[in-house]
């Protein structure tokens, strides 16, 4: 069952802060003051999903690695797990509930837009490491073969 959780939780986790991530840029871009309103509010209710699928794709991970030494593609995902919620507990998590609260108000000033852009970063940042850690799966899994530059 694990091995069926694992990769669906990851795929729904990196998908939604996909979303997230488009969404903001998207309505930043192109859409009018209440589509950025409209997204920035919404955003945090999306936790509600994200929270649980991140919980579930490492608890699942590491229970599937539990009493061995992580080695490899293994330990290189392990290791980017921490960078990952890390990023999301301390910077993605607050900046959405700020950016939230502010459009919420209609503040649309300087400072929405100075943590706008360090939510941005530090989203395609854990979309990046997610996105490897999907690849290092896949390569571990036998479905994705593991090129090497002839350099």
């Amino acid at each position: 069952m694990k091995r069926i959780i694992h990769p669906v939780a990851g795929a729904v986790a990196l998908l939604t802060i996909a979303t997230f991530w488009l969404s903001t840029l998207a309505t930043e871009l192109f859409g009018s003051t209440a589509s950025v309103i409209a997204v920035k509010t919404a955003i945090p209710w999306g936790f509600l999903h994200l929270v649980p699928a991140l919980a579930a794709a490492g608890a699942t991970g590491f229970s599937m690695v539990k009493g061995r030494k992580p080695h490899g593609l293994v330990k290189r995902k392990a290791a980017r797990m921490p960078v990952i919620a890390a990023n999301g507990v301390l910077v993605l998590i607050p900046a959405a509930l700020f950016l939230a609260s502010r459009s919420r108000a209609g503040n649309l000033d300087t400072w929405f837009y100075v943590v706008q852009l360090v939510e941005l970063s530090a989203g395609a940042a854990n979309i990046t490491l997610l996105a490897l850690n999907l690849r290092d799966g896949l390569r571990m899994k036998g479905r994705l073969r593991q090129y090497r530059n002839a350099a």
